[in-house]
């Protein structure tokens, strides 16, 4: 049994949310479609990258809104288009977005959607690996986002937030190594928090709906693809090596492999024990304030090198 899948057997209310902002949500989509076939209760949310004060959205909190396919149409709303996709198959789910912010007002935000939806495990959802980052590595990713993220949800909920990243390889268009989070894993294993592997399969209704989801958003919004959610998908359907689902990757290399299906799955109390600035972020107000100190922790810190994976 993968600890993990046991976590969400005992389930009842989960919160889903995208743990680096963003598109993040849609890696969760899975996860929805095999909790909700077995009558759990899902709420999408997560970090946005729109101007949430222009959404059209009920304002539920300082810095959350309510997202449905009726709110405004703007250029880049992830969670607008979850809303519409969803509602296409008359899937009636919450869905949650919360304006950029440092930790304590994310904390505050996860616990009012906590409390008004009754959630007792929290999934934060990561497209990509940088997720699982102490400080030291040599790249770092989108690496804002997911440390307010995991700080905020562990002040929040602590031992009932799990982790689970997807898209090993696809961070290697961000200067991520991957050796190093590939250590970082073991250390997670040493420590005690990782609760197991499981890869997505190809035919499977959890893949169906992802692939149609990821296809729908490219139509709505075929300026901005996702590069995450694309490199995903063209490994679900079995590319491999430097393939492009998108132009906006053109000019770089990537790596779309098999193993991109795969969640890895952490408690997510564990990886904020690890992150050297974690103290640090707790008491942040402003995005801006989380950047300053991880840059500042990172100038002041020796990283490790960047090692490729040996074949």
């Amino acid at each position: 049994m993968i600890p993990f899948i046991e976590r969400l057997n005992h389930a009842t209310n989960v919160l889903i949310a995208g743990c680096g902002g963003g598109f993040d949500v849609f890696a969760g989509v899975p996860l929805a479609q095999h909790l909700t076939a077995r009558g759990k209760n899902v709420v999408f949310a997560g970090l946005s990258f729109t101007n949430l004060w222009l959404c059209g959205g009920e304002r539920v909190g300082e810095t959350v809104w309510r997202v449905d396919q009726s709110a405004a149409e703007i250029p880049y709303f992830p969670e607008k288009w979850l809303a519409e996709w969803l509602a296409r198959g008359e899937q009636l789910v919450p869905i949650y977005a919360f304006a950029k912010s440092g930790v304590r007002p994310l904390a505050a935000a996860y616990r009012s959607i906590i409390d008004r939806h009754d959630i007792d495990t929290v999934i934060l959802v990561d497209g990509g690996t940088d997720s699982i980052v102490f400080g030291d590595e040599p790249g770092v990713g989108s690496v804002v986002e997911d440390a307010v993220t995991l700080v905020a949800a562990d002040h929040a909920a602590g031992e009932n937030v799990l982790l689970a990243a997807i898209g090993f390889g696809v961070d290697h268009y961000h200067g991520v190594s991957h050796h190093a989070f590939l250590e970082n894993v073991a250390q997670l294993i040493r420590d005690g928090g990782f609760l197991g592997a499981f890869a997505l399969s190809q035919g499977s209704k959890e893949v169906d709906a992802f692939l149609d989801l990821v296809d729908y958003a490219n139509q709505r919004q075929p300026q901005h693809p996702s590069i995450v959610c694309n490199s995903i998908a063209s490994a679900l359907r079995g590319e491999f090596g430097n393939y492009h689902a998108t132009n906006r990757t053109s000019g770089s290399e990537l790596f779309i492999n098999p193993l991109m299906a795969q969640y890895w799955t952490f408690r997510s109390s564990a990886v904020v024990r690890r992150i050297e600035y974690a103290g640090e972020l707790g008491e942040t107000e402003r995005a801006e304030d989380v950047r300053r100190i991880i840059d500042l922790h990172r100038e002041m810190t020796e990283l490790r090198p960047f090692r490729p994976i040996p074949l």
